[in-house]
């Protein structure tokens, strides 16, 4: 067909990605039958065929064969002298078929379908785009990033789709070149003034129960559930796991043989360490394990304030509150109780409340909070580290530290 000046790209239409077939014809025709309704008033005597292998189009026009002189629309009659000259097997009450050329629309028309064309077919791929992330949010991708911006990175999936990693979806040890490759899950799924904005997350706990799905096999199968999910991107998490079979060691099979299951997660999430704990519906014991690797001496739950006051040896109040108090704050969270971390007294030890005189309660409850409520457990620590732990000023905390040395003078 001689019109296919009409699009230069038309041959490449069955290639384009994200749009099925019947959609692309369903287009194709609803926007030349457009063009033909503006050119002959209706489309009703029209025959448009597309075909998306060979990437051309015909237009066929069908009229009524009438009486010389009978011809009232030329559009929807021929007379039978016109098409005896072309055909003279053909009479009166025949329909006559005969192609529409597109050079036969007029340069503008054919300027318009071409910009009304790609119109559609762009918005097409909008909407088919936004509807394939749509039903893949939650399900980790893996693109190639393309663009490392300040408050984002630019990442394409391998139809060179767009998709956004925001900064405040980053783990903090992510840094990214252009040609790295990346995995993350598909977050969200927006449409800002009619273009999809796919927003891809690495912080999210998700992300971390997909990686668990990829390498355990026992979950991905079901036979292992993960109960519950905290995590500090970058730092640390806890994830609680429940088998349902009780031949299976749930917290063995997520390690996997020498932590080599575990090891590809920590991995990917830049060293964020990982505990795996048994999942249990017994409170105290889900403390316990939330709280490991500290030993517990003993715990006093309160089930209706979901408070648990928890008490240890000494040498285990740091191993529960852990480095940065990120144990106790991750117990806290994958409990679901708030966790009060108390040593217990050692002959000759003494209790901060009987400082009470000496030393502001709010210090003393600070203190507290971050695993100190005796005198010893204070001094045990360097000034520098007493204040950070309870958010005090170094004068604060030295002039505690007098205080409580006072004491074993």
């Amino acid at each position: 067909m001689d019109n296919l000046n009409l699009i230069s790209n038309f041959a490449e239409f069955k290639e384009l990605k994200n749009i099925d077939k019947p959609t692309m014809i369903g287009v194709l025709e609803d926007v030349f039958r457009h063009a033909l309704q503006k050119q002959y008033e209706t489309d009703e005597n029209f025959d448009v065929i597309i075909n998306p292998e060979k990437g051309d189009l015909e237009i066929w026009r069908n009229r009524t064969v009438v009486e010389d002189g009978a011809v009232e629309n030329p559009n929807m009659q021929i007379a039978v002298s016109e098409v005896k000259a072309i055909d003279p097997t053909y009479e009166v009450g025949d329909e006559y078929a005969d192609e529409i050329k597109l050079s036969s629309f007029g340069r503008r028309t054919v300027l318009s379908l071409r910009q009304n064309l790609a119109s559609r077919i762009l918005d097409l791929e909008k909407a088919s785009l936004y509807e394939k992330y749509s039903e893949k949010v939650g399900e980790i991708v893996t693109g190639e990033v393309y663009q490392v911006w300040k408050r984002e990175v630019l990442i394409l999936d391998d139809e060179e789709n767009e998709l956004i990693l925001p900064k405040a979806e980053q783990i903090p040890n992510d840094f990214y070149r252009k040609g790295d490759t990346i995995k993350a899950i598909v977050k969200s799924v927006e449409m800002n003034n009619n273009q999809p904005r796919i927003i891809l997350s690495r912080t999210a706990n998700q992300f971390l129960e997909r990686l668990f799905e990829q390498e355990v096999p026992e979950i991905f199968d079901g036979l292992i559930t993960i109960k519950k999910i905290v995590r500090i991107p970058g730092e640390r998490a806890k994830v609680a796991v429940e088998s349902y079979d009780e031949r299976i060691d749930p917290v063995g099979a997520c390690v996997g043989m020498k932590g080599s299951r575990i090891y590809s997660i920590v991995k990917e999430l830049r060293n964020e360490n990982i505990d795996v704990v048994n999942y249990t519906a017994n409170t105290q014991l889900m403390i316990q394990r939330a709280l490991n690797p500290a030993k517990i001496s003993s715990i006093t739950i309160d089930e209706e304030k979901k408070t648990a006051s928890v008490y240890l040896k000494p040498d285990q109040v740091s191993l529960a509150i852990g480095k940065g108090g990120l144990n106790i704050r991750l117990s806290k969270m994958l409990t679901g109780y708030d966790i009060d971390v108390y040593r217990e007294i050692e002959e000759e030890d003494v209790a901060l409340t009987e400082f009470a005189d000496e030393i502001d309660g709010w210090i003393i409850d600070a203190l507290k909070s971050a695993g100190c409520d005796t005198a010893k457990s204070v001094l045990e620590l360097p000034v520098e580290e007493i204040a950070a732990r309870a958010d005090l000023e170094l004068e604060q905390a030295q002039k505690v530290v007098e205080i409580l040395k006072a004491e074993f003078e």
